[in-house]
This record gives C-alpha cells, structure tokens and sequence, in this order.
C-alpha cells in the first residue's frame, strides 16, 4: 500500500482507522469530505458559522460511530446520513420543526398530476427554489434517494422512522414538489 494516503481508497483507510491508528486516516476522511458536508449543511440552515459548527459536529459523530459503519453502503452515503439526520435534528430542536405537525399545517391536494408531461419544463435551478419551500426533512428525503442513491431501509434508519414511513414520506415530498412547482412555474408562467 502507497504511504500516499491520498491513493487509498475510503474503505482502506476506514480499515486502518478501525485498527486503531485513527488520526492520519481520519484526517484524509476529513479533507476528502469537509466541504461537501458543510455545503449540505448551509443547504438547510442558510448560515456559514452554523455550517460550520454542525459540520464539525458531524465529522465528531462520524468518528465516534466509525467502528459501527459496517461497509454496506458507501463511506460517504453513510456520513451524509449522518450529515441529513444531525441538520434535521438541530433545525427540529431550534425552530420546533415537528414534521407531522408541519405537515398537517401545508397540506397538498390529493390529486396532483405526477406524469411526465407535468414535470417536462422542470428547470434545476427552479427545483433548488421550490426545495427551499418544502420542510427540511422531505428535502433530506428527496436528497438522500436521488442524489445519493440510499435505499429506504438507509434512509429509514438515518431519519430513525420506519421504512414504511420513510416511503409515505418520500412520495409525499416528491408530490409537494410537483404541486409547488405547478403552483409556481406552470400556472402563472
């Protein structure tokens, strides 16, 4: 193996970090990720000291928990849950984000045309704003699935709510998204 640790792959140093030589390993980790965690969580609190200090607590979490990480998914999958599951729980616990109570409070018509044809003029950057509309934790969903491909049972014990709701949850906020966007960009465009 190189001494260029820059080389190995997260799951080689993940492997040496469990072997006990934590702090050159991690430090790697640490570079490779820093950056993205914190631009996910100013994604959801709109501020770069808070960023900042819930980055770091991650990073914490992460190195507490690593020899619980078992390699089922990927070392970054795993450390954006991570990442998700802490933001929601700081926004929750500051602003009393109650997600069923939220919920209740913006309820979306039961029918809302999802095909194809009502999504085809969709643009990302008009998809960036209508996810600063819907509550923090259906964008954590949205983003857990599609950008970061984790499964429902991931997402399920990230978010610690069961699979079944992790999948209402995930078809509600792929709805909102769809009637807020037809809301904004369709009717009045």
């Amino acid at each position: 193996m190189s001494t260029d640790l820059a080389t190995w792959s997260d799951a080689e140093l993940i492997e040496k970090l469990k072997e006990g030589n934590a702090s050159r390993f991690f430090q790697e980790l640490y570079e490779r990720y820093y950056k993205k965690v914190l631009d996910k969580c100013y994604s959801f609190v709109k501020n770069r000291e808070t960023a900042r200090e819930l980055a770091e607590d991650v990073f914490s979490k992460t190195f507490e928990k690593i020899g619980s990480f078992k390699q089922k998914s990927s070392f970054s999958s795993w450390l954006y849950s991570i990442t998700y599951n802490h933001c929601i729980d700081y926004l929750r616990e500051k602003k009393k984000l109650h997600y069923p109570e939220w919920n209740k409070e913006n309820e979306i018509p039961e029918i809302i045309d999802e095909s194809d044809e009502a999504l085809s003029e969709i643009t990302y950057e008009n998809l960036l704003l209508i996810m600063e509309e819907i509550h923090p934790e259906e964008k954590a969903l949205l983003l857990m699935k599609y950008q970061h491909d984790l499964s429902i049972r991931e997402i399920s014990t990230s978010l610690r709510i069961s699979e079944n709701a992790a999948k209402m949850r995930l078809k509600r906020a792929r709805t909102r998204v769809v009637f807020l966007y037809t809301q904004k960009y369709l009717k009045h465009g």
